[in-house]
């Protein structure tokens, strides 16, 4: 049986002529609503709102978000998504009054402060990429993705070439063949190797005049860095294609590696992964992009330049894709990243990336030791890496059942049947200690063991959730989002 309260809903906890607050008496005279709205707009009855006390809301909300999964209370092992701890001095700054107040049409001439600062962290992501001019206008990582594409496609148009296809690894992150099928293109997909990098005689293969773009995630979703990458650049260039670079996994290699250096020419790069924002939810996100100098022109406007001393808008470049996004960008965010990149420094994102890979390894090499789960994988792992767990299939406590065990031990689940099925991909990120590190390996140990010895109780599982296993499919086809539930 659950452990855990199953919270009504707050319909079940209303009581008639209960109140939350008191209103003082009107002193204007009342009149019927239909002298004052014609009757065809007013409601038959009443609506069916709940009757509650503070305390009850008070009480019925804070129920519900002790049983949420939070970065602050817990350790989110989300392979490819890199759900880090969010720095509370971020939040400070991103509510500072001056920027809470500022409305977004005000004139530049009155928001000095806030232009200065994107015009920096532009400066800053220009540095750390090794690419020449950067926008913070798309809103989230996939939309940066397709914000790329659609400057290969400006590009390519206004060199009077009409190409429609795009080449993906199948170990990309798994957004990219989305984003370029909403541009327009025919996506095409390249096998990785047996080391789990993209396999270059398959790319030879695929490359033609056709190809608008490769895009590549490095590290990869198999965690693994694809150590071709100035070749594959040498062979997607002598086509006259544009190679895209997923920074998704950025906090990877920062500090370490600049994609610009390595032949990129596109860059998306995700604040919420390795500069410690928000993450989730639907938003807020923020996925800056960042060009080669031949593909500058192409730019999304407004941009944030710089004239005589002062922060300016600029709209006035003819080749640019135009506006991608409402204002100019998820300011708020962008005030998040901006304050962990001044307090770490040079020196300090540089050793993002120092513990990002080591905790992965760390934890991959224990499992390994103990023999608990095979790494497709094993050499070469960056941030994040891959474990099979097809031996449990066998026995019916594969990578789902694994992952619905885990939430009786307190952990969330890694990421499961991505990239490869029948896996689980764990990215432990550089903000975990090692004491947590230790106690999800042990968890999964014992789950191991379980499977091994109890695999029946995996099929069940999760014992000690508020609702046990439901049917996903029916759920997210068919939501039922106002049930009567037992008080």
């Amino acid at each position: 049986m659950s452990t855990h309260r199953l919270e009504p809903s707050i319909f079940h906890i209303s009581r008639a002529g209960r109140r939350g607050l008191s209103i003082p008496r009107s002193r204007v005279p009342k009149k019927p609503l239909e002298t004052m709205i014609p009757k065809k707009y007013l409601a038959a009855k009443a609506p069916e709102l709940p009757e509650l006390s503070e305390l009850d809301v008070v009480r019925h909300y804070t129920h519900l978000s002790t049983m949420n999964y939070s970065i602050d209370a817990n350790f989110y092992p989300l392979g490819s998504c890199t759900m880090k701890y969010n720095p509370k001095v971020n939040e400070d700054a991103a509510a500072l009054p001056p920027l809470l107040s500022l409305h977004p049409y005000a004139d530049p001439s009155l928001a000095q402060g806030v232009l200065r600062v994107m015009y920096e962290l532009e400066q800053y992501l220009c540095e750390i990429t090794g690419f020449p001019a950067f926008t913070l206008l798309p809103a989230a990582g996939a939309h940066g993705e397709f914000t790329g594409i659609l400057i290969a496609h400006a590009y390519h148009k206004k060199n009077g070439e009409n190409r429609h296809k795009v080449i993906i690894p199948d170990s990309a992150h798994g957004t990219n063949p989305a984003s370029a099928s909403l541009a327009g293109y025919e996506v095409t997909t390249c096998p990785s190797n047996k080391e789990g990098m993209m396999d270059l005689s398959a790319l030879e293969k695929l490359l033609d005049r056709d190809v608008a773009a490769v895009m590549l995630t490095n590290p990869n979703t198999y965690g693994i860095f694809e150590r071709n990458v100035m070749k594959i650049a040498e062979m997607v260039h002598s086509v006259g294609a544009v190679f895209y670079g997923d920074g998704a996994n950025l906090n990877a290699i920062v500090g370490r590696a600049r994609p610009g250096d390595l032949g990129f020419d596109v860059l998306h790069s995700n604040l919420h992964k390795t500069f410690s924002t928000p993450h989730g939810g639907g938003g807020p996100a923020s996925g800056p992009v960042g060009v080669a100098a031949h593909l500058v022109p192409f730019l999304p406007v407004p941009r944030v330049m710089q004239e005589g001393g002062r922060f300016v808008l600029k709209t006035d470049f003819p080749d640019s894709i135009g506006r991608i996004t409402s204002f100019h960008g998820q300011v708020g965010i962008i005030f998040r990243a901006y304050a962990y990149m001044r307090i770490l420094g040079r020196e300090g994102l540089r050793r993002i990336s120092d513990f990002a890979v080591l905790n992965a390894n760390y934890m991959k090499a224990r499992l390994l030791a103990a023999d608990a789960f095979p790494c497709p994988y094993p050499k070469g792992t960056m941030h994040e890496f891959v474990l099979s767990t097809a031996r449990g299939k066998d026995v019916g406590a594969g990578a789902t059942s694994i992952g619905k065990r885990l939430l009786d031990f307190g952990f969330y689940a890694p990421t499961v049947h991505f990239p490869i099925p029948e896996c689980l991909m764990i990215e432990p990120t550089e903000t975990e200690s090692k004491e947590t590190l230790d106690q999800f390996v042990d968890t999964l140990l014992a789950i191991r063991k379980e499977i091994d010895e109890l695999p029946e109780m995996l099929a069940e599982a999760p014992y000690n959730t508020p609702l046990r296993r439901l049917d996903e499919v029916t759920a997210a086809r068919k939501p039922v989002v106002c049930s009567p539930c037992e008080v």
